[in-house]
């Protein structure tokens, strides 16, 4: 029978620490280490509950669009981003590098692209587990769209529900929510001043900051 989480454990890369991985262990102590990608995971994540938040923007569906499409557009609407670096951004194919500000990076690598309404992408440390991540747009009037982000994160993912309810729902939930809230409020300070949004000005996160 499996216990509960019982620590994470950094990743190191180089000199730095990326992700906390969680490891799990079972009464025999047989160590469940979940950094190893792997195709069973990789469908967990893209089948395991989004975590999602919504804001309401000043704009209509075509310039909210062109606010979360322009290449590079992190460096400005990001609060925990360092730098955000286009690999590539043409017609078919658009992938960058977002660099946080405690210098962790992530490739974000797009799946689907639809003018005006939103898109798919996946996003994690390069040859690592990716969280699947979708970027939606509505329009509430001829002025005013709702931009939403859903996350399927892959911590956790591939674990069995009953080890991972409480550390997902304590742990994993409130962090990704307040993280997705203060991107979404930085793209809203810059819609609005037309000015980078500082960073950390939503208040720190200690997975990025």
């Amino acid at each position: 029978m499996l216990s509960t989480l019982v620590h994470n454990q950094p990743v190191a890369k180089g000199s730095q620490s990326v992700l906390f991985v969680p490891t799990l262990c079972n009464e025999k102590n047989t160590r469940f280490d979940l950094q190893s990608p792997g195709k069973k995971i990789m469908d967990a994540i893209k089948t395991s509950p989004p975590i999602t938040v919504t804001k309401l923007f000043d704009l209509p569906t075509t310039s909210l669009w062109e606010l979360i499409s322009t290449a590079g557009n992190l460096n400005n609407c990001h609060p925990f981003c360092k730098t955000n670096d286009v690999v590539e951004w043409s017609d078919e194919n658009h992938s960058d590098v977002l660099v946080y500000l405690n210098g962790r990076t992530y490739v974000r690598r797009f799946i689907s692209w639809n003018k005006n309404e939103g898109y798919t992408l996946r996003i994690g440390e390069d040859g690592g587990l990716q969280s699947h991540v979708e970027w939606s747009i509505a329009s509430v009037g001829d002025n005013q769209s709702e931009l939403t982000i859903s996350v399927s994160p892959f911590i956790l993912a591939g674990v069995p529900k009953i080890i991972s309810f409480v550390p997902y729902q304590l742990w994993v939930r409130p962090k990704l929510r307040n993280y997705l809230n203060s991107v979404l409020s930085g793209f809203d300070y810059y819609a609005r001043t037309g000015k980078a949004v500082p960073r950390n000005h939503f208040g720190r996160h200690s997975w990025f900051s």
